[in-house]
């Protein structure tokens, strides 16, 4: 009989609180065999090359460019990701994260493409291309220089040592889901290849275990790349049989795996350099937009920092070390810049959502990921091959990866008092804050063709744009000030939002954990430490 009580009270303890995820298979340093790790790291290169594809689609174009200069761009495009991914395992955060092409600089390359200057004076589009890329260049070189100071200098280890669990919430959750526009709208684009891209991930992902146990997670773990294998060799048949001969063109350019124009405009070798498109030049106004772009960058990156630690398995992430990830992803920015990659760089929103899918954290494997975008920049013919997925597939992935990188906010909620009313006030208005805003600046531009704020400085207009059309940038600003304002001074505040748990962290030495997992390579720790 107390046994059979003890078992009944049991089931009624709370969860215990876990500072690192259990259940990842490898986290940030321990490593799957090398043919695992390879056959991973091309799952993690098939996943960001999505964002490069779209960006350089929607922006080409505006600028004057056609499919060469797409090919171009986006060869530009990896090769540069791979670099900066490289850097910001290496030197960076230390996590597995895939930096890649941001969709909060399209707004600013934009307004750059759009220059009346360059319809006046530039008559031939790949003269204008040119010199609209180069301006590009230019403001992208100057807004590298926010992430830069902020994140070397130490501002920004200050302004995240005021972030609690509570406020961290939002934040994470808005980074994922601020990008919903970008999943099942992508994918009803071409609805018969979309859905069962979408049924047979979440099939292999969620179910196949249950059905049918392997000692080895094959379906689980390689989901992404089953999936988008059947459904593209499905698209291709689709289009071989001429089942969108007659189809509009919209619909054709969605569903047909020969329409993208990325085979025949790229070549087949082609190293990317510094400065290939020419000397960058620089105006003011359009600096300053892409500036506001850095800054909604590395905001947006903290939040995929915080959830690439939790799925890698690791400690919260040092405030120090997150500086120090700003700083490297400022020099990403400056490289995109540097190279000509037509937008600037973040914290690839979907593959922290793989790590989540694979149960893989593994700093080696997204570095490996790295060498295939490298690998496949430099052959362009076969890279462009690969990034010829139509675009609903990857609508489809979309869906799935953004949904895990929101869910790490959920685990943020246990350090926190979830019986409190603050707590529940921050959380509800601030999310919905970050939703309703940016919905609201968007809408404004579709009805009137220009943001809400209108002043007689138009970069100032779009600086304000850029700003508060990302809903984590919103979310977070006010989660971070309310968890500061208000209760400041009751007792029970510090407990009700984490704080005590986090408090460790705020500084590199108080856990020992954090060396293990985010010390720098080769003894660099002892020359450049974090504080």
């Amino acid at each position: 009989m107390a046994v059979a009580a003890g078992k009944a009270v049991d089931e009624f303890v709370p969860h215990p609180v876990k500072e690192q995820l259990p259940g990842v298979d490898y986290c940030v340093n321990s490593n799957p065999s090398w043919g695992e790790a390879i056959v991973l790291g091309f799952q993690h290169y098939l996943v960001m090359l999505g964002t490069t594809v779209i960006t350089s689609t929607i922006i080409v174009p505006y600028m004057g460019g056609g499919n060469v200069e797409k090919a171009q761009l986006i060869q530009t495009s990896l090769f540069v990701s791979g670099i900066n991914t490289l850097l910001q395992t290496w030197f960076g955060s230390r996590l597995p994260v895939v930096i890649g092409s941001s969709f909060r600089f399209i707004v600013p390359s934009l307004y750059v493409a759009f220059a009346q200057r360059y319809y006046i004076f530039y008559l031939t589009p790949y003269l204008r291309f040119l010199r609209t890329i180069r301006a590009i260049q230019g403001a992208l070189m100057v807004a590298s220089v926010l992430p830069i100071l902020l994140g070397f200098l130490g501002i920004w280890r200050i302004v995240v040592r005021f972030l609690s669990p509570l406020s961290a919430v939002p934040l994470v959750a808005l980074v994922g889901l601020g990008l919903y526009e970008q999943g099942f709208p992508l994918l009803a684009q071409c609805v018969e290849i979309g859905l069962p891209e979408l049924i047979l991930l979440i099939l292999f992902c969620q179910y196949v275990h249950g059905i049918w146990s392997n000692k080895h997670p094959i379906f689980e773990r390689y989901a992404v790349l089953i999936s988008v294998g059947i459904v593209w060799a499905y698209a291709a048949l689709l289009t071989v049989a001429g089942a969108y001969k007659n189809r509009p063109l919209n619909t054709q350019l969605s569903c047909r795996v020969d329409r993208s124009g990325l085979v025949g405009g790229s070549s087949w070798i082609s190293i990317p350099y510094p400065v290939q498109w020419g000397q960058p030049s620089l105006h003011v106004g359009e600096a300053l937009v892409t500036l506001a772009a850095a800054f909604v960058a590395l905001v947006e990156s903290t939040g995929a920092f915080v959830a690439a630690s939790r799925y890698g398995s690791a400690t919260h992430v040092p405030a120090s070390v997150l500086s120090r990830g700003v700083g490297w992803l400022g020099v990403g920015i400056f490289l995109d810049g540097l190279f000509g990659t037509g937008t600037g760089s973040t914290v690839s929103v979907e593959n922290v959502g793989l790590l989540a899918l694979t149960r893989v954290g593994s700093r080696r494997v997204t570095q490996i990921s790295a060498i295939f975008m490298l690998f496949f920049a430099v052959l362009g013919k076969f890279g462009a091959i690969i990034a010829s997925i139509p675009l609903p597939i990857v609508g489809a992935l979309y869906c799935i990866l953004f949904a895990l990188m929101s869910s790490a906010s959920l685990g943020l909620l246990q350090y926190c008092n979830l019986n409190s009313f603050r707590t529940k006030f921050i959380i509800g208005f601030s999310i919905f804050m970050g939703l309703s805003v940016p919905r609201y600046f968007s809408d404004h531009v579709i009805t009137s063709g220009r943001g809400p704020v209108h002043t007689h400085s138009t970069w100032f207009n779009k600086m304000v744009l850029v700003i508060f059309t990302s809903p984590a940038t919103v979310a977070g600003i006010v989660a971070l000030f309310l968890d500061l304002t208000l209760g400041r001074k009751h007792g029970s505040t510090r407990r009700d939002s984490g704080r005590h748990w986090w408090a460790k962290f705020k500084y590199f030495d108080r856990d020992p954990r954090s060396a293990e997992f985010y010390s720098l390579p080769g003894g660099l720790s002892k020359y450049f430490p974090s504080v």
